[in-house]
């Protein structure tokens, strides 16, 4: 048997550590006097603290580890590490990610990406609309992407045009807000689940475009952000964003096309392409 104090010397695990994983039941001590409290453990404890703090390390939450040391079986405890193992290859690839947008940003900190002015006219579109949390919209839009394809699709009406949404203020200012993805279509369709038909009124935008996935696209809003108050074209009213190459087009997001517009007053003499 070995003190708290010499299990923790032994392991590298301190004595705070070890009553934390007492109490959580991740590694209790082989003996525990029932007066003073004062714990003790087994010698053969030591190999089980090693693993416990290696997979600590490797960020697994401790009822994942406590799930995986109480399994009976190999088949559970490999199937518990391997769901680790992509959590941590998911976080790589956004870390990795973060890392490629933030060196551009550093080595390129103003945008040249050209902007352009948009009127739209009045369109009739299929549509699905909700009140969305702001960290699961990305979720959010591509599965009503998806369901608007598949209905059209079913029911054997023609695209027509580009995919987009439509989103308020409050994803942008609050935790959470309005949302409407929509996809022209060649008729009217027969409303079904989320699926309705909506007429999109007339606008005009200032309009940049961010290729590949989401990660950076905080760019493009900045740059056509700036743009539009150095020229004093703001108007009230939502964001559209349109996808000409999404997820339906391709699964490879590094291909995905985003189009940002922001709503401004009509500019019927202003060149087609500005620069920001």
């Amino acid at each position: 048997m070995l003190s708290i104090g010499d299990f923790a010397r032994a392991t590298h695990l301190s004595v705070k550590t070890l009553r934390y994983y007492h109490d959580a039941g991740l590694l209790i001590p082989a003996e525990v006097d029932p007066n003073s409290g004062y714990r003790r453990y087994d010698i053969a404890q030591i190999t089980t603290a090693q693993v416990i703090r290696r997979f600590r390390d490797l960020g697994m939450p401790v009822d994942d580890v406590r799930a995986m040391l109480q399994a009976t079986d190999l088949k559970t405890r490999n199937a518990l590490i391997g769901q680790h193992l992509r959590r941590m290859e998911d976080e790589l690839g956004k870390t990795q990610a973060a890392v490629a947008t933030l060196r551009d940003l550093l080595d390129h900190p103003a945008s040249d990406l050209p902007i352009e002015h948009r009127h739209l006219p009045p369109m009739r579109v299929a549509a699905i609309s909700d009140e969305v949390a702001s960290i699961d919209v990305g979720r959010w839009l591509q599965g009503a992407l998806g369901e608007l394809y598949a209905t059209a699709s079913a029911q054997g009406l023609g695209v027509s045009g580009v995919a987009g949404g439509i989103y308020g203020d409050g994803l942008f200012e609050d935790d959470a807000g309005s949302a409407t993805v929509f996809l022209p279509i060649t008729a009217d369709l027969r409303p079904m689940g989320r699926v309705t038909n909506m007429e999109l009124p007339a606008a005009d935008l200032a309009v940049i475009a961010h290729d590949g996935p989401d990660d950076g696209i905080d760019r493009a809003y900045g740059s056509l952000a700036s743009y539009v108050a150095r020229h004093a074209l703001s108007v009230p009213g939502p964001i559209r964003e349109f996808y000409p190459v999404n997820r339906h087009h391709t699964a490879d997001a590094r291909h995905w096309r985003t189009e940002i517009g922001w709503p401004i007053f009509p500019t019927g003499g202003e060149p087609a392409e500005q620069r920001p």
